[in-house]
């Protein structure tokens, strides 16, 4: 709906003048700033002048359009003349005749809110609207009242316009000294901001690089000063086996429970010795992984003669679970039977009664093992189960004065965990005991040192919702994954997954500007990221449709029902798909 106000002919140059006061004025009535009255005024005689100078005469007609709240100021102006020839070279202001025709369409283009310009033989018409401001509804009323206002403003007269436009300009002037003056004191300020960034980078880099040489040295004291007590303490050991076999003649009772108090201390420091030289060696990225083929029931046969003398407690029974037909791994035995006697060992000591159950699961679709040491005991809080796996970390409990314990085996078999490509993660309430699952390949081929196998996987987060990004992030973190990069939206998402090439990309499906189905599209159109893994995480209900556009997804996790270990099982399995 329009409602019209004013109509000028445009014939002379006298016109143009009164096509821009009448627009200063009728922008002023309807309630618009001064800057925004300028810029009316100034778009007007910019292509009323065109229509005069090259269009031979023409039209301006004033009207307000649209209901309320959406109302705006609407502009025309026709002429008569031949039309634009190049009108696209115009718009995009690669042409500009000698004239000067040109540079009047592009500006008057940019200081409206709506623009459109049609020009053919006929001649050429130009539509320009102005939002009114916020709050400003015309009324009919109000109409006849601007109407009356423009008839007792009577004819221009140039010289007040032009006076008009000076007063303009100098505060234009006025305007853009600030500007500078306010840019100038920001490009200081970002100077000074620049120049301590800088110096924070050096700092950063220089604790950096302290911290690498720190854990260097302690990895270097720890391979040495575990070397150094071996030799002591084989000797303590070896004496103490002397001693209990009476070479040297009898014992009285106090005597061989004195000698067996010294061998059962040389044993656990023989064993906090053994796990220090292991954490050494692995940060230090000396352990080679000796790879071979073996099976399940073949490693359970090994553990259960290893830990049968640890079972001392009548009242817990240990339970393994050999009875398999999984396919054979390729890994190295050695590592897994030592997490697994590391696991075994401390669900036996914080077990009082029950069982300590020894599982394995194949996954064909992944092609991982997955084994679960399962305990009746204790249990671990849910804000303890990430410290434990810290180095030296024992958690406070009513069984700590009987069970004696490094701190240092759980710690030990993540990183070997992560040295296999795997994960070793827990679940555990108090006083409902704790499970704890290994997921490894089922086949590990080459051999791969320490830095190679424990650098984490790059992913990429996609979604629109912030706060599902950062548990996601939460979810990821403490593992053998890195998020590298967060995107907002699919073309965010897109362009960041070929510049990255991330290792994982985990996508939301319902997104702005580019849906999840359009980045999985993207990213099968594009050889870079074709063979990058892709876990899906939606919040809606699939369709039959949706499962076969999600083909190239490597898993679809819902929402609703989303936990740390759904989401690091989707990552693990992804990543050994992409690899096999």
């Amino acid at each position: 709906m329009n409602w019209p106000l004013l109509r000028v002919a445009l014939e002379r140059e006298e016109d143009v003048v009164a096509a821009r006061q009448r627009a200063r004025l009728l922008a002023a009535a309807l309630g618009f700033e001064v800057q925004d009255q300028t810029r009316i005024a100034t778009a007007i005689s910019e292509i009323a002048r065109n229509a005069v100078l090259y269009g031979q005469g023409g039209m301006a007609e004033f009207a307000i359009a649209g209901k309320p709240p959406a109302q705006s100021l609407w502009m025309r102006i026709d002429d008569r003349g031949p039309g634009i020839a190049d009108l696209d070279a115009v718009m995009e202001g690669r042409w500009l005749s000698a004239a000067g025709v040109g540079h009047g369409i592009v500006g008057a283009r940019r200081l409206m809110d709506r623009f459109d310009i049609r020009s053919d033989a006929r001649g050429t018409s130009v539509q320009l609207e102005k939002t009114l401001p916020a709050g400003r509804q015309v009324t009919r009323e109000d109409i006849a009242s601007i109407i009356a206002g423009l008839a007792k403003a009577g004819t221009p007269d140039p010289m007040v316009e032009l006076r008009a436009q000076n007063r303009e300009l100098l505060a234009n002037l006025h305007e853009l000294r600030t500007r500078q003056e306010d840019l100038h004191r920001l490009n200081a300020e970002l100077a000074d901001t620049n120049r301590g960034v800088v110096a924070l980078y050096a700092e950063l880099d220089e604790r950096a690089e302290e911290l690498r040489r720190a854990s260097e040295l302690k990895s270097r004291f720890l391979s040495n000063i575990s070397h150094e007590f071996r030799t002591p303490l084989n000797s303590i050991l070896a004496i103490a086996t002397l001693l209990l076999e009476r070479t040297d003649g009898e014992l009285s009772t106090e005597q061989e429970r004195q000698v067996n108090y010294i061998r059962s201390s040389a044993h656990n420091l023989t064993d906090l010795v053994n796990d220090l030289l292991d954490l050494a060696k692995v940060e230090a990225g000396k352990v080679e992984l000796r790879n071979g083929e073996f099976d399940v029931p073949a490693l359970f046969g090994a553990l259960r003669g290893v830990m049968k003398p640890l079972q001392t407690a009548t009242n817990v029974a240990l339970m393994l679970d050999d009875h398999f037909g999984g396919p054979p791994l390729y890994s190295d035995e050695g590592k897994i039977s030592q997490i697994l006697r590391n696991l075994v060992s401390n669900a036996l000591k914080f077990t009082e009664h029950g069982e300590v159950r020894v599982s394995a699961r194949y996954d064909a679709m992944t092609r991982r093992y997955v084994f679960a040491v399962v305990d009746t005991g204790i249990g671990i809080a849910p804000e303890d189960q990430d410290r434990i796996f810290e180095e030296f970390t024992q958690i406070p409990n009513r069984l700590q004065e009987r069970v004696k314990g490094t701190g240092l085996g759980l710690p030990l078999s993540r990183r070997l965990a992560e040295l296999l490509g795997g994960t070793l993660i827990v679940e555990s309430e108090l006083g409902r005991g704790a499970t704890f699952i290994l997921d490894i390949p089922a086949r590990l081929d080459g051999r791969l040192d320490a830095g190679a196998a424990t650098a984490p996987a790059r992913v990429l987060l996609i979604d629109d919702e912030e706060p599902f990004r950062y548990v996601l992030g939460q979810f990821l973190g403490g593992s053998h994954y890195a998020v590298v990069a967060e995107a907002h939206d699919g073309e965010q998402g897109l362009r960041q997954a070929r510049m990255l090439v991330p290792d994982l990309i985990v996508l939301d499906l319902h997104m702005p500007v580019l849906d999840g189905y359009g980045v999985l599209a993207g990213l099968q159109d594009d050889a870079s990221t074709r063979d990058i893994p892709v876990v899906v995480c939606t919040s809606s209900v699939l369709r039959p449709g949706d499962r076969e556009r999600l083909a190239g997804a490597s898993a679809v996790l819902s929402k609703h029902a989303l936990s740390r270990e759904a989401v690091l099982a989707a990552a693990g399995a992804a990543l050994a798909g992409s690899s096999a």
